[in-house]
């Protein structure tokens, strides 16, 4: 890059001001005939000249196309949270990287709060989270020390990925071995205590394979009382033939966490609790215990340029032991219990009201085995270039689920609650137990057809066969089974009319049947898949010789058949919820030594028809307004700086908007010094010591859990 590179005073204004250039599109291309014909797609973003060498843009991700695809030939909204990002940001959970992607909110299942439960674009995603392109969906806490990337691809896409991703799919991108050695080892220590250790080492093997090992072990406490983490895992990968026409990849993820459950604050008056953000309404030896075993076999052959195969196999086994607490209502002095349901409503003074626990122990055990086999062929039909995507997907889950119930919990102060263990008068039940399988086969095909030098379409149709059934031991009903054959569509139109930038229309679809989940509402187990459909038009530029990229998207987003009860108790296929939104981003260089990684996402969100009371109504955790930057600046050749905000606008915890939090934003700030062989960095994590929410829990009137307060990290990394 030219030493005597500037922004134009525009481009300067808007990223000094946080914000996103809207008029990126009349920057100046080259014409159609200074351009070379194979050039002519819109290239990939990339920086030359960097200081340091931290970079935030990704070229291509295989996310939205079941292939490695330039990000600029998706037809879609896709967001790549990479390493680089995620080390300077100090992340060491999913939940943190995703921090980073507008439009995303942390949620927890009806059933409380396991593992990651994250809404995008308005919907629930707990079973839209993927590893290397499978389903993983075990109600873990994922750690990102074995990942390279976090890829977030918006709106359905059934096609891609079979049964749910109403509001789109998350992809955890692991760590590859590669042909050259190298390792590092990073120290963290934080405030509350906070202690934290990874490892990642590459080693290869011969000309054409290598080995890698990524390790972690953490001892994690919170500003919030009580609460801490014991987590640790280890993934070793090995790889053959890099380079090779034929490749095999086999690859392991082994995690134990030893966490304090966290269910937040009850609502008092719609909103929560008004008491010391540290008061936590619990028992001592509450833990939620979880094994996470994932192995996974690749192999990649290339037949010639034009046709290559891969296939893939994929073992997980989940295990998770709960022990868990929380405020079920609250009660007033003299024993009348608050209605929940309204978000608590009184005019009593904190001091006389207390919290009644209730528990929400289980033992969960899941395990999946998935086969996916792709066919990729290149052709041409006339002038018009192919690339083809065809292959299969059989998969098999299995989910159990004994519930316990504990009896007699107490009654704690909500202004000043104790801290103590389960009394010894409390006595356990054994509660239902749920075993559930479903069986997936589907075939699916993907068509990327380049008309010229200028257009293109992607199409593509996947047809699902799933077939699941549930068995209860006390709730009902004793068994359910449902087949549901579902076809899904995806296409898209792009044009690219210079190697700046490319703008596209695009239309897709995903189906939730009753069992996505493989949990069952009672009363719904005959009815039909929910159906989903969105329409999205965007646009994508790069500027500043390839180094900074910007994004601009609408959508509109409609569940056309969404479950909804009557007043008589039972369901039906008459509701309907619409989310419309528009997306911005910039991410990449505004010059050699100043990045941003940024973004902004409006949601206008309704519960267009219902019969349950909430028709008008927003939907649970659906905020109009998101907004997130990460800008950092090199100097004196090996310090960096930077941080930036988060911000949410105000969000109800569930559909009845009875209880809401209200909008906060977050700042948070780092510095780092750079040397060949180690990096030292200082994280400062909610600078202002905000006090906001960050998960809520539509439950017992809607609970809402504090976000971390002010946390200083300490990184020393040691490179080999």
């Amino acid at each position: 890059m030219p030493a005597n590179f500037r922004t134009s005073p525009l481009q300067t204004a808007l990223l000094l001001a946080l914000s996103l250039p809207v008029a990126a599109h009349a920057q100046t291309t080259p014409s159609s005939s200074d351009t070379p014909p194979d050039s002519r797609t819109l290239k990939p973003v990339h920086v030359t000249g960097s200081v340091i060498g931290n970079d935030y843009t990704t070229d291509t991700s295989s996310v939205g196309a079941k292939m490695p695809t330039s990000l600029r030939d998706i037809p879609q909204t896709v967001v790549v949270v990479n390493r680089d990002l995620m080390e300077a940001q100090g992340a060491t959970s999913l939940q943190d990287a995703l921090r980073n992607v507008p439009g995303i909110t942390i949620g927890a299942a009806e059933g409380g709060q396991i593992g990651n439960n994250i809404n995008l674009r308005g919907f629930t995603a707990r079973t839209d989270i993927y590893l290397d392109g499978f389903r993983d969906p075990g109600q873990y806490y994922r750690d990102v020390f074995d990942l390279d990337a976090v890829e977030v691809l918006k709106g359905p896409s059934s096609m891609l990925f079979g049964r749910g991703s109403t509001g789109g799919v998350i992809n955890q991108v692991t760590k590859e071995p590669e042909l050259k050695p190298f390792g590092e080892i990073s120290a963290t220590v934080g405030t509350s205590d906070r202690y934290r250790l990874t490892g990642d080492i590459n080693q290869p093997l011969s000309d054409t394979a290598a080995a890698r090992l990524n390790i972690y072990g953490q001892d994690m406490h919170t500003t919030r009382d009580v609460l801490n983490n014991r987590d640790g895992g280890i993934a070793p990968a090995v790889r053959f033939g890099i380079g090779t026409p034929t490749q095999i990849t086999l690859s392991a993820l082994i995690q134990r966490n030893h966490d304090m459950p966290d269910y937040g604050l009850p609502p008092i008056n719609g909103r929560p609790a008004h008491v010391n953000p540290k008061n936590w309404y619990g028992l001592t030896d509450d833990r939620t215990v979880q094994s996470v075993n994932a192995f996974n076999a690749r192999l990649e052959h290339t037949f010639s340029d034009s046709i290559s195969l891969r296939t893939q196999l994929q073992y997980s086994d989940y295990r998770t032991d709960a022990r868990e607490t929380a405020a079920n209502s609250i009660v007033t002095a003299s024993g009348v219990t608050l209605n929940k349901t309204l978000g608590n409503p009184t005019n009593l003074p904190l001091q006389d009201l207390y919290a009644q626990l209730a528990s929400h122990d289980r033992v969960i055990h899941d395990k999946l085995l998935d086969s996916q086999t792709d066919l990729t062929t290149k052709f041409s039909t006339g002038t018009w270039e192919h690339t083809l995507v065809t292959g299969m997907e059989l998969a098999r889950e299995t989910y159990n689920n004994q519930a316990y119930t504990r009896n007699g919990l107490p009654l704690l102060s909500l202004l000043d609650p104790v801290q103590e263990a389960t009394p010894s008068n409390v006595t356990t039940t054994v509660g239902n137990y749920a075993q559930s399988v479903g069986k997936t086969a589907a075939v699916y095909a993907n068509d990327t057809i380049k008309f010229n030098d200028h257009w293109m379409v992607v199409a593509g149709v996947r047809r699902d066969r799933f077939d699941a059934h549930i068995s209860n031991t006390i709730s009902a009903p004793a068994y359910a089974q449902q087949t549901v054959y579902f076809t899904s569509v995806r296409g898209g139109v792009i044009y690219q009319p210079s190697e700046k930038q490319s703008y596209y229309v695009s239309y897709g679809t995903s189906f939730d049947p009753v069992l996505e989940q493989l949990t069952l509402t009672s009363g719904t187990q005959n009815l039909a898949p929910t159906k989903n459909r969105s329409y999205e038009i965007g646009g994508k530029w790069n500027l500043a010789d390839d180094m900074l990229g910007l994004t601009a998207a609408l959508y509109n987003l409609d569940q056309t058949n969404a479950r909804t009860q009557t007043s008589s108790g039972e369901y039906t296929l008459d509701g309907n919820i619409r989310v419309r939104g528009a997306e911005l981003s910039a991410v990449g260089h505004v010059t050699d030594h100043w990045q941003i990684f940024s973004g902004y996402s409006y949601m206008d969100g309704k519960i267009v028809k219902a019969l349950d009371g909430t028709q008008g109504n927003v939907p649970a955790n659906t905020p109009r307004h998101t907004f997130t930057t990460w800008t950092t600046y090199t100097f004196a050749q090996h310090w960096e700086a930077g941080g930036g905000p988060t911000y949410m606008s105000q969000r109800f915890a569930a559909n009845t908007d009875k209880t809401s939090v209200g909008g906060y934003t977050r700042w948070d700030a780092m510095v780092a010094y750079h040397q060949p062989t180690y990096d030292i960095r200082l994280n400062l994590l909610n600078l202002a010591n905000k006090h906001y929410f960050d998960a809520l829990i539509p439950s017992d009137g809607g609970r809402a859990v504090p976000g971390i307060g002010r946390t200083a990290l300490a990184m020393f990394t040691y490179k080999f």
